[in-house]
């Protein structure tokens, strides 16, 4: 599978997805100015890991902030790694940013059969 690596800006998040090598992370600030847009080809890349995921797989999301329209496409991200077998999500936040530790609890209520971890640094 190709590796998608974008650099982050101050708009859009850093995206790692490496099957090989065993990295996912979404990372940064997530405010694109076309959210469907950006995060489509993530979409897509996840709907053909899926298809043949490695034995393990751990989702980092380490996310300062989101948008509204962000929000609704990090909850995809997050119903199509449902579809995956033995997935973790990784949720870092600030240790003071109790908005973003809520963010991700309230995904974790969203989607089944994703065992959420949450750390912060």
């Amino acid at each position: 599978m190709e590796i998608i690596s974008l650099e982050g800006t101050e708009d859009t998040p850093k995206i790692m997805l490496d099957k090989e090598n065993g990295i996912f992370e979404i990372s940064g600030r997530s405010l694109p100015e076309d959210s469907a847009e950006f995060y489509q080809p993530i979409l897509d890349w996840i709907a053909e890991y899926s298809k043949d995921p490695n034995p393990k797989t751990e989702f980092v999301f380490k996310l300062e902030y989101f948008n509204t329209a962000s929000s609704k496409l990090i909850l995809d991200v997050l119903s199509a790694l449902e579809e995956i077998d033995n997935i973790s999500v990784l949720w870092y936040y600030h240790e003071d940013d109790e908005d973003m530790e809520e963010a991700g609890e309230e995904f974790e209520e969203l989607v089944e059969g994703i065992d959420f971890q949450f750390l912060t640094y």
